[in-house]
């Protein structure tokens, strides 16, 4: 018998090479994924300019890196909630904990969403035209919208992401920033529906019961490589799996001679692996 859902994952139009770098932006489940990426010696940009939870705030960070765009980009979105200055009326990133008075506090539509991470997509392949975007919903909870309203601002992005995907390549030939039109459109990877459609259970949330915990976010990352590394990829965590263990082991004599061999051992192995794969960042 089968005791659970499993969420279809579509195969996207690349795969993830050996420690290629990357770039993850948006919301903090942006921090864990990327962090799950770093541990494994793939070098990577996460959220340069802190944490970005609205399409509109993300579309800023990539506007203002200056930094080399990496061939993968993942965009993961929180929210549609956006605060406006009200002196300016521009959208804010971070209210710097100022006055809440001096701030108005709207939610995005699904066009205004989607019409944002097409200007996104397009900056993007301004800068680099082979570029693979992937768009993503964070899984993570907002008890201050209630979550009713929580489930409101998901369900607003996941029908923006589905709008700038299914109206390719037209909604980004119409978008303010001008982009190539034979570069590929944005993929899919349902983080939002593995955590709420195929766990389905609070024993998978941190203590606050509202942010994945770490065995679901190891979760996330083991569909992750299954469907989207490459065969080379997945042979170099296979290599780096047990050297990886021995490194972050704490052993109770390490001064013994017994250990300090074993360390020098995987320390020969760990240089034969940055011979093989030069943008391994360990």
């Amino acid at each position: 018998m089968e005791f659970r859902t499993v969420v279809d994952i579509p195969k996207p139009d690349f795969e993830i090479a050996p420690c290629e770098p990357l770039m993850f932006v948006g919301s903090c489940f942006a921090d864990s994924i990327g962090a799950r990426f770093r541990e494994e010696g793939f070098p990577v940009v996460v959220n340069p300019f802190g944490v970005m939870y609205n399409p509109a705030s993300i579309l800023h960070t990539i506007e203002r890196y200056e930094g080399t765009i990496p061939r993968i980009v993942v965009l993961t979105l929180g929210t549609n909630h956006v605060y406006r200055l009200k002196e300016t009326g521009e959208i804010v990133d971070n209210c710097q904990k100022r006055p809440q008075h001096l701030f108005h506090e709207e939610m995005l539509t699904v066009d205004q969403c989607a019409d944002y991470l097409c200007q996104i997509v397009a900056l993007l392949q301004q800068q680099r035209p082979d570029v693979h975007v992937v768009l993503t919903v964070s899984p993570i909870r907002y008890r201050k919208y209630g979550y009713h309203g929580s489930q409101l601002s998901k369900a607003t992005l996941l029908l923006a992401v589905e709008k700038a995907i299914g109206d390719w390549p037209l909604a980004i030939s119409q978008s303010p920033i001008a982009a190539n039109n034979q570069s590929s459109a944005p993929n899919y990877f349902p983080s939002y529906e593995l955590l709420m459609d195929e766990l389905r259970d609070y024993r998978f949330y941190a203590d606050d019961m509202l942010h994945p915990s770490q065995q679901a976010v190891a979760y996330i990352w083991e569909r992750l490589v299954d469907h989207w590394f490459s065969k080379e990829a997945k042979a170099f965590l296979d290599a780096w799996r047990p050297l990886k263990q021995v490194l972050a082991h704490r052993p109770f004599h390490p001064d013994t001679q017994e250990y300090q061999t074993l360390i020098d051992k995987t320390m020969l192995k760990v240089a034969e692996l940055r011979k093989k794969y030069p943008t391994f960042a360990l």
